[in-house]
């Protein structure tokens, strides 16, 4: 009888162990789900600005390094923006970095029918994909996930809502690693 509840309570806690791997509890489903489950946990860091807010403070900086047309039209065509960081530190917390996060976000983005976006000069400081999601011609939603190359055990999950052609949008992509940099940990 001892081993049998030895075994169960094994089995229970290679069970959960692998729960974990996956992430805190249920997988979210789609990407405002996940913002929602992690958002205000130990670690995680959610930064959100408002299309007008966005839009003022990136053509600012556009301005300044000579202008792009098609990044112009990109950004004055977000909606909203939202950046979800995360850096661990404990060895649990590292594990849901390396296995449950990135899973987590890939199985969303394959079930919500999100294509890659390739993206030509990757930057020197980020880590970064690229997802979109098209309606038509238009792409309504852009995500990227991936590290910081300055901390190589984080999570950054950023998603730019908005109205673009698939041009604008990888010249966006181009863009977005500084606006990460300046918003994780």
């Amino acid at each position: 009888m001892k081993r049998y509840a030895f075994s169960l309570v094994a089995a229970l806690a290679l069970l959960l162990s692998g729960c974990r791997a996956s992430g805190l509890g249920t997988p979210a489903r789609t990407v405002a789900e996940f913002f929602r489950k992690y958002d205000g946990r130990p670690g995680f860091r959610t930064t959100e600005w408002s299309a007008g807010l966005t839009t003022r403070l990136l053509l600012g900086r556009l301005g300044k390094l000579g202008g792009d047309n098609d990044l112009a039209q990109a950004l004055t065509a977000i909606r909203s923006c939202k950046v979800l960081a995360f850096t661990p530190t404990s060895s649990g917390a590292l594990k849901l970095t390396n296995e449950g996060l990135s899973q987590e976000v890939d199985g969303l983005l394959k079930n919500e029918r999100y294509t890659p976006l390739a993206v030509s000069a990757p930057d020197n400081d980020t880590a970064l994909r690229y997802a979109v999601r098209q309606q038509g011609d238009q792409v309504q939603e852009m995500v990227a996930t991936g590290h910081l190359n300055s901390a190589p055990d984080s999570f950054v999950l950023l998603d730019v809502s908005g109205n673009f052609t698939r041009a604008q949008a990888e010249r966006l992509a181009e863009f977005l690693p500084n606006v990460v940099r300046e918003t994780a940990p």
